[in-house]
């Protein structure tokens, strides 16, 4: 592992292929996919390349992006256990504005597309 991985860079322009690094210096794989909430311009995280497919590491697992490296907040053996990528994608929720107060107050204030 190198010491410098450069400077911090947006998720917007991580390019395909980085490398991606354990928080105890493993290198695990490579960036896949950068995964975003246009709508909202909020990250939920990357796709990566591995030895066996294609993993989901959620938004708060990324500790650092920067130019040489990505730097993920988890070890190596937490690692292993991410979960492969849902090529489907989750469920998708928008905003239902035709609710009033009280269901908007019981949760009712999202509908599933």
């Amino acid at each position: 592992m190198t010491d410098d991985d450069g400077h911090a860079i947006s998720y917007k322009v991580l390019p395909r292929g980085t490398p991606v690094w354990t928080s105890d210096g493993v290198e695990i794989g490579q960036v896949r996919d950068v995964l975003e909430n246009e709508r909202e311009h909020i990250f939920d995280g990357i796709v990566i390349e591995v030895a066996g497919g294609q993993r989901f590491v959620d938004a708060p697992e990324v500790a650092r992006i920067a130019e040489r490296r990505v730097t993920l907040a988890i070890d190596a053996q937490a690692a292993e256990h991410l979960p492969e990528r849902d090529a489907k994608g989750g469920p998708e929720f928008a905003a239902n504005t035709r609710a009033g107060r009280l269901s908007r107050f019981l949760g009712g204030g999202w509908r599933r597309r």
